[in-house]
């Protein structure tokens, strides 16, 4: 039985970190930290275990491993001090806010011999799991393009603070928007499917609806669209929107040589394989996680049974290249010219 802290108690720690770990079977939630003291004493009240009101403190309790659900700035600094305590970490997405933080991270795993897991939990979707398989044997041929989305109408509903005012929309706290909230999912998505890295970027990366309380456009953007260039020879596009104001969108595309494949872009069939001789497969294998619609991530059985091997399944190292071309993509929608990632 591990023992589990808990570092930030908002919305993805009570939603998915928590439940999993508690029906798992295999934890115990031992700690709870959180900026707000009063929310992570009503965690404890409500799961057990022990409120922090000190990070350090907690950090030297007898724990196993932490869960880092905190805001994007705050996850460099806070999984470097885990590792140096010799805990292993499950942080959330995305990894850090500047390449060299990421690079840090990674560096501190590594040095501690610790198990340091991103939660890219798109990796772990049936859909997508199929998908990678069928890919990488060949199923449709070499891959030429393709179009990956993740669009909704935002995170100001979702949050645990809900509201105009969200730390989603502050600079400081978030660094990034859309594109750290989804851009990362399905940048890390594409090169987990094809096997692949990004090679280049060209991007625009704007804000063109959000308002924050006072009436004016958040500080961070709030749609990224962008094309990717593999180092394979793929090309293709990742959007990433907070302004879906309907249903969200997270499918993907995958075009090649020998046919289409089309992962959670149809309402019946999760993905579905349209041969260039007109025959077709469909599968039925789940329904992709929306924010009003939430299920187990998977993230927590796979973060543990990464304890168990002593190596993590979807590791800082591997996760390190799409962080790359996030801030490819963000130095590109600076600059409006192609970025080359080295």
């Amino acid at each position: 039985m591990y023992k589990i802290g808990i570092i930030g108690c908002g919305k993805i720690a009570q939603v998915r970190h928590i439940p999993e770990y508690e029906a798992s079977g295999r934890a115990e939630i031992a700690a709870f930290y959180d900026i707000n003291y009063e929310r992570a004493c009503q965690m404890a009240e409500k799961h057990g275990g022990r409120a922090y009101k000190d990070l350090d403190e907690l950090l030297s309790a007898d724990l196993d491993a932490v869960s880092v659900c905190t805001a994007n700035n705050t996850h460099a600094e806070i999984t470097i001090k885990a590792l140096q305590k010799s805990l292993s970490v499950l942080c959330e997405k995305p990894m850090a806010t500047t390449l060299e933080d990421c690079i840090r991270m990674n560096e501190e795993a590594e040095k501690a011999g610790k198990i340091l897991m991103i939660g890219q939990n798109q990796r772990l979707a049936k859909a997508h799991k199929r998908a990678h398989d069928l890919i990488s044997s060949g199923s449709i041929g070499r891959i030429l393009s393709f179009r990956t989305v993740f669009g909704h109408s935002g995170p100001e509903t979702w949050s645990v603070d809900p509201g105009k005012n969200t730390w989603f929309f502050d600079k400081k706290r978030a660094a990034m928007g859309a594109m750290a909230d989804l851009g990362i999912h399905k940048t890390d998505l594409i090169c987990y499917l094809l096997d692949d890295v990004v090679d280049e970027v060209r991007a625009v990366v704007c804000t063109l609806d959000k308002r924050d309380g006072k009436g004016e456009l958040i500080p961070v953007d709030d749609n990224a669209v962008c094309i990717y260039r593999m180092k394979k020879g793929a090309i293709g596009t990742m959007t990433a929107s907070w302004t879906y104001y309907g249903a969200e969108d997270n499918s993907t595309i995958i075009y090649g040589e020998k046919g289409i494949m089309k992962i959670y872009a149809d309402k019946n069939f999760s993905l579905i394989v349209e041969r260039i001789d007109g025959s077709r497969e469909c599968y039925e294998l789940d329904k992709i996680q929306t924010n009003d619609s939430q299920s187990s991530s998977g993230v927590i059985d796979c973060f543990l049974d990464s304890l168990d091997r002593g190596k993590a399944e979807i590791s800082s190292s591997s996760v390190l290249p799409a962080m790359k071309a996030v801030f490819a993509a963000i130095e590109s929608g600076k600059s409006g010219e192609s970025v080359k990632i080295d």
